[in-house]
């Protein structure tokens, strides 16, 4: 019951963190949308920032302008023109696929990483050195990303649909309807389109975010500065936020540029791959659009921690004596 309790306590603390601050997650990826082209050779009318001016024809210096515009939209700005273009539950775009995304990639890899965790713990001190903690994030990463990708390509594309002209919106009506149109549409490997990114990703902030907060907790309380409590959670899984935030964020701009690339029969896609549209992001935009979204990053990756391991914390006590 040991391993399967870790899965358990993992899945739970992970949706309910995944709800709360799905609006934060849905308003950063939208900011990293901002100022990306859609296709390599595409006319203006293809050329779609975030906040898509639509015009018939329009010159590049003017698609370039407007582009610059929209990059200079912060997250407020951005809640508040969601908010107001297309209504209250817009900012829940895509929540069924939230939830699907929790329950197969973070409860696999939180019980993944639990299970390791007490493996390689030291028995007598019980402690587990930080780069055991880190592999162990990056194992638990890669597999429950592998799991769960088709669920995250899916939430990307409802989230960012909204910032699309209306000819041009998927109009998915749940995470099932949208997966059953892609695998349609697009073919079954379309639900793995930016794999490699998610895998990345998911390493990075498995291993930054859960090896962080454990270390970051054993150190509070090593040294003495706070007792194991409410805020020491909260201390602890706000810095592992932080520092999963700064590590992921340029792979995290890439996979949702990847994921959400519209692929049209026929014609050649906007991207061919991930280190393609690096390439391509950082060419027309400049090396800091790797770091697009950041401040809602921050905003969503904070509480979403402080959310995660908060409850977490609580689902072991209420699950102890299981």
């Amino acid at each position: 019951m040991g391993g399967v309790k870790g899965f358990i306590e993992g899945g739970i603390a992970s949706i309910v963190a995944g709800c709360s601050t799905h609006p934060l997650d849905l308003i950063k990826v939208r900011m990293q949308l901002q100022g990306e082209a859609q296709g390599p050779t595409a006319a203006a009318q293809n050329l779609r920032p975030s906040l898509a001016f639509q015009t018939n024809s329009t010159p590049s210096s003017t698609v370039r302008l407007r582009q610059a515009t929209a990059a200079r939209i912060g997250p407020v700005a951005t809640g508040i023109r969601i908010f107001k273009t297309e209504g209250f539950r817009a900012l829940f775009s895509g929540v069924s696929a939230t939830v699907l995304r929790q329950t197969l990639y973070s409860t696999t890899r939180m019980g993944i990483y639990d299970i390791l965790k007490h493996k390689w713990t030291d028995k007598e001190t019980n402690t587990m050195p930080l780069a055991s903690k880190i592999l162990a994030g990056l194992i638990a990463g890669g597999i429950g990303a592998a799991v769960g990708n088709p669920a995250d390509v899916a939430m990307v594309r409802m989230q960012a649909d909204g910032r699309l002209p209306l000819s041009q919106r998927r109009n998915y009506t749940s995470v099932v309807d949208a997966l059953a149109r892609m695998t349609k549409q697009e073919g079954i490997t379309s639900l793995w389109r930016g794999s490699s990114m998610t895998v990345n990703r998911a390493m990075l902030v498995t291993a930054s975010q859960l090896a962080s907060y454990d270390q970051i907790k054993e150190t509070i309380l090593a040294k003495g500065w706070m007792k194991d409590g409410l805020c020491t959670h909260v201390v602890a899984s706000f810095s592992a936020g932080f520092v999963a935030a700064v590590v992921s964020n340029p792979v995290d701009v890439i996979k949702t540029r990847v994921m959400n690339m519209k692929v049209v029969p026929g014609q050649r896609p906007p991207y061919t791959g991930a280190l393609d549209c690096a390439m391509k992001t950082v060419k027309a935009e400049g090396p800091m659009a790797l770091y697009k979204g950041f401040i809602p990053t921050i905003s969503r990756q904070g509480p979403f921690t402080v959310v995660l391991f908060v409850t977490l914390e609580q689902v072991r006590k209420l699950l102890k004596n299981f």
